[in-house]
């Protein structure tokens, strides 16, 4: 494994400026390994780093997007701002920007390369040694596939579909946002797909990520998580509880977003058994 470059901090906003290793396969040439890492995280990618080098794993790191403190709403381009405070009942938080703008980066980052899936990590997890071959199993039984979420907070009324050589269950929840982006499993085919039907930033990444009847991508999940998040999820790097209660929307003003969330229900529940 190389050590960590260094990302372009100060142009946030230019998705092709998000650095990353030469990407170099895996012990299976089919699949490549991601974490995302914000530069001054230095902890945090020395104990991903650790437990891959154990495992024998090749993961590759790909530096977060950090937003500077005084940038402006107006100055984040593709921010759609009416259209997110009517989905989620709030603003964006800049953190939230720069961790959707580095999932971009890093699934950019996989299209440069030969590999025919990766799986792209945010950098508070625990790998696990079996994680890529795992995953790799799982991309072969659904092959038609575009995503497939390997880490979930939730797994609410999970419709199964396939399971693995591995024996992992491979479906849709009819309820949801399942929660993280942690952990997932991305085409190219769906790596294409996302980074066009993305651009347009209304959600944050993870509860876009699952949008498959907006996107067009096809979005599975694992009813049991491949890896789990290690004690440094505990520490967000967007915001406490506390921040996001200060900016939520109240009473009528929320109605828009109930009624929203509502519709999004229905959706997801006809796509699910789609």
């Amino acid at each position: 494994m190389r050590e960590p470059q260094q990302g372009d901090s100060d142009n946030p906003a230019n998705i092709d400026a998000v650095s990353s290793d030469d990407a170099r396969p895996t012990a299976d040439k089919g699949i490549f390994a991601y974490v995302i890492n914000l530069d001054r995280s230095i902890d945090r990618w020395k104990h991903v780093d650790d437990q891959a080098r154990r495992f024998g794993l090749d993961v590759r790191r790909v530096a977060g997007v950090e937003i500077g403190k005084t940038t402006r709403e107006d100055d984040w381009p593709n921010y759609d701002r009416k259209a997110f405070v009517r989905a989620n009942g709030r603003p964006m938080l800049a953190a939230e920007y720069g961790c959707y703008l580095a999932h971009l980066g890093a699934i950019n980052t996989f299209l440069t390369t030969g590999a025919e899936c990766a799986v792209i990590m945010e950098d508070d997890v625990d790998l696990d040694a079996s994680l890529l071959r795992r995953a790799l199993a799982i991309h072969r039984t659904v092959s038609s596939a575009d995503v497939v979420k390997l880490l979930n907070h939730r797994t609410v009324l999970f419709h199964s579909t396939a399971r693995s050589a591995d024996g992992d269950q491979i479906g849709k929840c009819l309820f949801g946002p399942q929660g993280s982006a942690a952990c997932y499993l991305i085409t190219r085919a769906g790596a294409v797909k996302l980074v066009a039907a993305l651009r347009r930033i209304a959600f944050p990444f993870d509860i876009a990520l699952e949008r498959g009847w907006a996107t067009g991508a096809k979005v599975y999940t694992v009813k049991d998580n491949l890896i789990e998040l290690s004690v440094r999820s505990k520490e967000s790097q967007i915001a406490d509880r506390a921040r996001y209660r200060s900016i939520k929307l109240r009473g009528r003003r929320k109605i828009p977003t109930h009624i929203f969330r509502m519709v999004e229900l229905f959706r997801r529940i006809r796509y699910a058994l789609t």
